[in-house]
């Protein structure tokens, strides 16, 4: 068996969206993905639960929302410690590997070298997945069967969009550790808004996704520690009429991260995201409209 049998019984990711799109915002959930392949698991030196250190747990029901206001949202059912879709395609670890990696992989970037590349070494807490190195067909074939189909359904979900409306905004939903502080005080942010330090989004965009957030009693950062991965950085064209800005929500407000289960703040806070994505959509189409090209 190989990547490409992973998913007969579950496909590797859905798109989950009204009968109508009536706004110009598409969702995107790359590592809430809960699905984890008899196969992977048999390569794994891990158990069924810490192999799920890395997963943004139940981020795409917290935005579950989404498709009920008119927007698609594109859901993993894959998890990330199988396969990273917000990396490059060919961040490639190559000690990880039997045979070399091809020449053109990016195998000096900084998510390479702290493990979480294309096909990840480690999951959230700096463990180790598998027993020894793994044939350079199997990081090609999961590349082949779920990577590039994952990205050729959400570039065509936003060129769709921006055909229908003038301009597409993507939303790149995330979750991230209890344990984060920013700034000298060591504030625990609620939630960080990453537009790659504005490159790829219009500034009304974050500072309304900012500010939604602060109105409704939440600690917002901004950019630090998380700017926004390949998939903000490589969608977001603001000087093309394509936004794409990352959420990342901090675990503790609506889960245990030993357990992995719900806490009592989980519908809480997905009431909250529901009304938060509602006033996102509300923003006026020209403040996303008609920017200079130098904006990217």
């Amino acid at each position: 068996m190989t990547a490409a049998d992973d998913f007969q019984d579950v496909p590797p990711f859905e798109v989950r969206a009204g009968a109508e799109q009536r706004v110009p915002f598409v969702f995107n959930s790359p590592h809430s993905g809960h699905h984890y392949p008899e196969r992977f698991l048999a390569m794994t030196r891990l158990d069924r639960l810490a192999i799920r250190r890395s997963e943004d747990c139940y981020v795409d029901e917290l935005f579950g929302a989404a498709a009920a206001l008119g927007a698609p949202m594109l859901a993993a059912n894959f998890p990330r410690a199988y396969l990273d879709v917000n990396r490059e395609p060919w961040e490639l670890d190559p000690r990880m590997f039997v045979e070399p990696v091809p020449s053109f992989a990016n195998i000096r970037s900084a998510r390479v070298a702290g493990g979480l590349g294309t096909v990840p070494k480690l999951v959230g807490e700096g463990l180790d997945i598998y027993h020894g190195r793994l044939p350079l067909a199997e990081a090609l074939g999961r590349i082949e069967a779920v990577y590039r189909p994952y990205h050729e359904t959400l570039k065509r979900l936003l060129t769709r969009t921006h055909a229908s409306f003038g301009h597409a905004v993507l939303v790149d939903c995330h979750s991230m550790p209890a344990s984060i502080r920013v700034g000298e005080a060591g504030v625990r942010p609620d939630f960080i808004v990453g537009d790659r330090f504005g490159a790829s989004a219009a500034p009304a965009l974050t500072e309304h996704a900012i500010g939604t957030l602060m109105s409704m009693g939440y600690t917002v950062a901004h950019n630090k520690p998380y700017a926004g991965g390949f998939i903000t950085e490589h969608y977001g064209r603001p000087g093309r009429g394509l936004h794409a800005i990352q959420i990342e929500i901090n675990r503790g407000l609506y889960m245990n991260e030993r357990t992995l289960h719900r806490s009592s703040g989980f519908e809480a806070l997905a009431d909250d995201l529901a009304r938060f994505s509602s006033e996102l959509m509300a923003l006026p189409a020209a403040d996303l409209r008609d920017l200079p090209l130098a904006a990217e």
